[in-house]
């Protein structure tokens, strides 16, 4: 057991090794660190005359730039050229982007490997580095290529070669079905179409087109004579009327993953739900509905950044249908449905949402920020009451700092006060 730092002498060099967050203990630059003090300085002290950080450091948004700065403080500060070498792939909710380089003394960059891909590259530590060799990834490009990584590396190492996909004609399944046909290739992506009694004839077809621009292959099956069976059902047990409530809605939501699971046991397709942290946050979906599945592929990406992730994937021509951007967002399970009947708009519900859960801001704080207050209070009781469907909830990958599940846990029978 390691109970003090050192340095290890090699060849002409004396190397000043570090693991991961033993960089991330500058004073400078965090005023809340790791530990009490900085095991980098004391590998400087020792008479480190390389610092090799070897890492397992896990992507979200915005970090590349946040582990260079820190990496390049080090080097100046010290003097000392900086390694840092990181780990490629993907690991259930986690996705380690690689992105390895080496800084001079100077803080110049010697050399930055690729994002999201493996590469082996010989350094000489001795030369300058050049200035404007860095240059931060497009964060949705980041993005994009995280999910690609993350979502092909869980098919891969859970033994599912196929996967299966709710297509509604919005934008979120649109996203995970082009993520899909990314990682995997569009023979082994099927789309399945549900219309149901309130689904709009351009929900269809706009899922058609989308499959059709992917090359995968997509089946209709109708929900309805399920549907009407069901509300027979519970007529004549339940009394119930025809008013279509949140239990009608719901049951509509559960048919349908009832077919996607049965497509997955019968066929061994994995089952790729499609909901995004805006609607996990607040509980705008159905437990062993929409969450049914086997991997939530945004199911950390707020709504306003997977329309962000959509224009990038239309980038170049058209693959997701501009109806599907267009419209307006809907689950389609009453009639003449929208999203914001419901919900706040989603720029003011990502912003509360980014306040209150990344930030960990409380009710006052927020309120402090000029939102409207009943607003800030009814999603803030939002999501604190829907925890319980969280935790029921599939993994999900993992690109923000602090996502639900694995970075985000809180006791279900709880009492908040704000």
């Amino acid at each position: 057991i390691a109970n003090e730092i050192q340095v290890v002498s090699f060849k002409d060099k004396i190397l000043g090794i570090s693991i991961c967050e033993d960089a991330w203990n500058d004073q400078e630059l965090w005023p809340k660190r790791f530990y009490h003090s900085d095991p980098q300085e004391i590998l400087a002290k020792k008479g480190a005359s390389v610092f090799i950080n070897i890492s397992a450091s896990p992507f979200h948004l915005e970090k590349e730039k946040i582990r260079f700065q820190i990496y390049q403080n080090h080097a100046k500060k010290h003097q000392i050229p900086f390694i840092f070498v990181n780990q490629v792939g993907s690991n259930d909710e986690l996705i380690f982007d690689g992105r390895s380089m080496c800084i001079d003394k100077n803080g110049n960059p010697i050399a930055i490997l690729p994002s999201f891909k493996e590469q082996i590259k010989t350094i000489d530590i001795s030369r300058p580095g050049i200035p404007k060799l860095y240059r931060p990834q497009n964060i949705i490009k980041s993005v994009y290529e995280a999910l690609l990584l993350g979502l092909r590396d869980y098919i891969r190492k859970c033994g599912f070669s196929k996967v299966v996909i709710g297509l509604s004609g919005g934008i979120d399944s649109a996203v995970v079905c082009c993520l899909a046909k990314g990682a995997i290739g569009s023979k082994n992506v099927l789309g399945i179409t549900m219309p149901g009694p309130f689904s709009s004839k351009g929900s269809v077809i706009d899922s058609k087109k989308l499959a059709n621009n992917l090359g995968i292959q997509i089946k209709e099956i109708p929900i309805n004579s399920i549907y009407n069976s069901n509300l027979d059902l519970l007529r004549k047990h339940l009394r119930i009327g025809d008013e279509v409530d949140v239990t009608l809605e719901n049951i509509q939501a559960r048919i349908r993953g009832n077919i996607l699971m049965a497509i997955s046991n019968k066929f061994g397709y994995l089952v790729l739900s499609t909901g995004n942290k805006s609607e996990l946050a607040v509980g705008y979906c159905t437990l062993y509905g929409d969450m049914t599945g086997g991997l939530a592929v945004i199911s950390d990406l707020p709504k306003t950044v997977v329309y962000r992730l959509a224009h990038y994937i239309n980038r170049k021509r058209e693959i997701i249908p501009k109806e599907i951007i267009k419209k307006l967002p809907s689950a389609e399970l009453k009639p003449d449905q929208k999203d914001q009947d419901t919900l706040p708009p989603y720029d003011i519900l990502d912003s509360i949402l980014y306040y209150y859960i990344d930030e960990g801001y409380s009710l006052k704080e927020i309120l402090e920020l000029k939102f409207d207050p009943d607003i800030v209070k009814w999603v803030i009781k939002a999501v604190d009451r829907n925890e319980y469907k969280r935790r029921q909830a599939v993994p999900g990958l993992k690109v923000t700092p602090k996502a639900f599940g694995i970075g985000r846990r809180l006791p279900i029978a709880a009492r908040y006060i704000h």
